[in-house]
């Protein structure tokens, strides 16, 4: 009898853990956020990955440590409405003048994956956009609401970022 209630239980608390899980995969959330910069790519990679100075300039990302190379670990604060937090993701992508992407993960992967991009796209004119995002996925995703909507703060970055590079 005790094997069968344990089974029960068991089964009530993985089914739905389980579809959750497969939910957050399947129904991921993203956020992105573009800004025009009047600089050349380049200028706006070098300060996008000029990490030592993003306690003098940067709203959101108020620290980061590392290597903007692929498979390098970045150490990471960031603040944003509920204070500031450490993470430590991974780099996935570091094309100079053309992409930065890391993945971060809340406790362990599938619980709350964030795969950060930003991308630089040349305009013309010495033009360029500067489009930083990120997708949400994993267990947590579709009971996380508002909290993951991070919107403001990526602008904030970006307007920041903008002004650093347009003054350089």
């Amino acid at each position: 009898m005790i094997g069968r209630v344990a089974a029960a239980l068991s089964a009530a608390v993985l089914v739905p853990a389980a579809t959750l899980a497969a939910w957050g995969h399947l129904a991921p959330r993203e956020v992105t956020t573009s800004v025009e910069i009047a600089a050349s790519a380049d200028r706006v990679w070098a300060e996008l990955t000029d990490f030592g100075s993003y306690p003098h300039w940067n709203p959101f990302i108020v620290s980061a440590e590392g290597e903007a190379r692929k498979g390098a670990t970045l150490h990471n604060r960031l603040r944003d409405t509920g204070g500031v937090m450490a993470f430590e993701p991974k780099v996935l992508a570091a094309e100079p003048g053309r992409e930065l992407r890391w993945i971060g993960r809340a406790w362990a992967p599938g619980i709350v994956d964030g795969e950060h991009y930003f991308t630089i796209e040349p305009m013309g004119g010495g033009r360029v956009r500067l489009t930083q995002g990120e997708r949400f996925s994993g267990a947590l995703v579709p009971v996380a609401g508002g909290l993951l909507d991070m919107a403001d703060e990526f602008a904030a970055m970006n307007a920041a970022l903008k002004a650093r590079a347009e003054r350089a």
